[in-house]
C-alpha cells in the first residue's frame, strides 16, 4: 500500500526544484519537495552565490588599481571567506524550508528513488530521522498522480587517474577554509577560470592546466585571449594544449578531507605540453592542493531509472514517459541555473494548466563568466551562424572607444561584437567582454528573442555616457540599409 498520494513529486530542491514546483503548486497542484542535502542547492551554496561573492571584492579591488584618483584595493582573505558564509546563509537551509512551507509545499528531507510508474521511494536522513511521524526511521512510497520531476542537479566529473586522490572538486574552491600555498587547476572551462581568480587573489600561487589551445573555445576567439592575459596579468600561470600523462599525491600525517581544507600532501603531476613544432615538452608540476575542474554530467544516476526500463542516456536524449520529466542540469538542457529556472516554470505551468505566452521555440542562452575582463554572451557566434546555414554580417567596437566604459576604468581592454542575419537584419548573437559587461547582456537577449532587426534597434537610444553606448557603436557599423 502507497504511504502517501500527492499529485507532483520533486526530487531536488534545488533553485531549479524550487520553481518548478512553486508553479505547478499555483497552478492549484499539491506537491512534494525532495532533497538530500540543503534546501536550494548547488548554486546556493557551493556554486554561484558564494563564488560570486568571493569574485566581487576581487573585482573591485582589481578596479581602483585601474582608476585615477583611487589608492590600490587591498583584499582580506578572512573577510571575503566571511563574505561568502554571510551569502550562503552559513550553510543553513532554514529559510529556503521555511519559505518551501509557506508556500504551501510538502518537503522530506530524504533519499528518493523511482520504484515504477508515478511511484517514489523516499528514505528519511538527517533530521527527519527524528520527527515523531510514521515516516521518521523507514523508506516510505509516494504515489504521484500526475508527475515525477527530476531537478537533481549535476555531479563532478572525475577521471580514473585522479579518483583516488581526493582531490578538490568545486565545492572545495568555494568553500575555501585552508588556502593552499600553491593549487594547480586542472581545467580551462568556467569554473577553472573564476576560481584561479579569487584563489590568486587570496594567496595561492596558481598553475591552470589546459587541455585545449585556449580558453573558451566554444566563444568568439577575442574573449579567451582577454582573459587570459588578465589572467596571466594577475600572476596565474596558463598552461594550454597539455596531456596529463600521472598524477601522485605524498602520504599526509594529518589528512582532512572536510570541504574546503587541503586534503592531502603534496600533489605531483606529469605532463607533456605541445609546442609549435608538433612536438611535446614533458614537465612535472607540483602543489599543495589540486582542483578538478573537469566538466559536471546529469546526476542521475541513481535516481532509480532501472525499475521503469530507463537509462541515463535516454534523460539526456529527452526519450522520457510523459509522467517524467528532467529539467535543468540534470536533463538536456544548458547546465545553467538561469535557464533550467526557466524551464521550471514553463514546466510547471503546463503540469497545472496554467495559461502561459505561447513557446517560441528554442531560446537563447546568455551565459556570463565572471572573470576581470567579464565575459557575456547569448545567441550564436559568428562561426556557429554560419555553420547553421546564416549568411551574416557583423559589428565589432573596442569598448575602449566607447566613453561610458571608459569611465569605468583608465585604461580599458575588452570588446564587442553583434552577429545579424544579414538578409533580415534580426540579431543572432551578441559578445562583450569588459569591466561590467553582465549588465549589458539582457538587451541582447531581448533582441534575439524578440527577432528585433538592426533597423528598429538604431531607434533605441542609449543614456550617455553609459556603456549601453556600446549599442550604438555597434550598431552604427552596420549599413544603413541593412532591413
Amino acid at each position: 500500500m502507497n504511504d502517501q498520494t500527492i499529485d507532483v513529486v520533486v526530487i531536488g530542491a534545488g533553485p531549479v526544484g524550487e520553481n518548478v514546483a512553486q508553479y505547478a503548486h499555483e497552478g492549484g497542484l499539491s506537491v512534494l519537495l525532495v532533497d538530500e542535502e540543503l534546501f536550494g542547492g548547488e548554486c546556493s551554496y557551493y556554486a554561484c552565490m558564494p563564488s560570486k561573492a568571493l569574485l566581487r571584492p576581487v573585482d573591485v579591488a582589481h578596479t581602483t588599481r585601474h582608476l585615477q584618483g583611487v589608492s590600490d584595493g587591498s583584499l582580506d582573505s578572512q573577510e571575503m571567506m566571511a563574505r561568502r558564509d554571510y551569502w550562503v546563509n552559513n550553510y543553513d537551509d532554514g529559510s529556503q524550508v521555511t519559505w518551501a512551507r509557506d508556500t504551501g509545499l510538502e518537503v522530506a528531507r530524504g533519499r528518493a528513488r523511482i520504484i515504477g510508474e508515478k511511484l517514489v521511494e523516499i528514505t528519511p536522513v538527517g533530521e527527519e530521522k527524528s520527527d515523531t511521524d510514521s515516516h521518521a526511521s523507514t523508506p516510505y512510497t509516494v504515489h504521484a498522480r500526475v508527475a515525477v520531476v527530476l531537478a537533481t542537479g549535476s555531479t563532478p566529473v572525475i577521471p580514473p587517474m585522479y579518483e583516488d586522490l581526493q582531490a578538490w572538486g568545486s565545492r572545495d574552491a568555494t568553500g575555501v577554509v585552508e588556502i593552499p600555498s600553491r593549487l594547480i587547476i586542472v581545467g580551462g572551462g568556467v569554473v577553472a577560470m573564476e576560481a584561479a581568480a579569487w584563489m590568486q587573489a587570496m594567496g595561492s600561487q596558481v598553475t591552470m592546466l589546459v587541455r585545449g589551445p585556449s580558453l573558451l573555445e566554444a566563444s568568439e576567439p577575442f574573449a579567451g585571449k582577454f582573459v587570459q592575459k588578465s589572467l596571466e596579468d594577475q600572476g596565474i600561470d596558463v598552461v594550454t594544449n597539455v596531456e596529463v600523462r600521472s598524477v601522485k599525491r605524498d602520504p599526509s600525517s594529518n589528512p582532512n578531507t572536510e570541504i574546503g581544507r587541503i586534503h592531502g600532501g603534496t600533489v605531483h603531476v606529469d605532463v607533456d605540453i605541445a609546442d609549435a613544432s608538433n612536438g611535446s615538452v614533458a614537465k612535472t608540476f607540483d602543489a599543495d592542493e589540486l582542483l578538478l575542474a573537469t566538466g559536471r554530467r546529469p546526476a542521475v544516476d541513481n535516481v532509480g531509472l532501472q525499475s521503469v526500463g530507463l537509462t541515463p542516456e535516454d534523460v539526456r536524449a529527452g526519450n522520457l514517459p510523459d509522467w517524467l520529466h528532467a529539467i535543468g542540469d540534470a536533463g538536456p538542457g544548458a547546465s545553467l541555473t538561469h535557464q533550467g529556472k526557466y524551464e521550471a516554470r514553463m514546466l510547471g505551468a503546463k503540469l497545472s494548466g496554467m495559461q502561459q505566452t505561447p513557446a517560441i521555440g528554442p531560446v537563447p542562452v546568455p551565459q556570463v563568466v565572471f572573470t576581470d575582463p567579464q565575459v557575456a554572451s547569448v545567441g550564436l557566434t559568428e562561426k556557429q551562424a554560419v555553420e547553421q546555414g546564416h549568411e551574416v554580417a557583423t559589428s565589432e567596437v573596442e569598448l575602449s572607444s566607447v566613453a561610458g566604459v571608459g569611465l569605468l576604468r583608465d585604461d580599458v581592454e575588452g570588446k564587442a561584437k553583434l552577429v545579424v542575419d544579414a538578409q533580415t537584419g534580426v540579431v543572432l548573437g551578441a559578445t562583450f567582454v569588459g569591466p561590467d559587461v553582465a549588465e549589458l547582456l539582457h538587451p541582447a537577449t531581448v533582441a534575439i528573442v524578440g527577432e528585433l532587426p538592426v533597423r528598429v534597434l538604431r531607434h533605441a537610444v542609449p543614456a550617455y555616457p553609459t556603456s549601453s553606448e556600446v549599442w550604438l557603436r555597434l550598431l552604427e557599423k552596420f549599413p544603413v540599409n541593412l532591413r
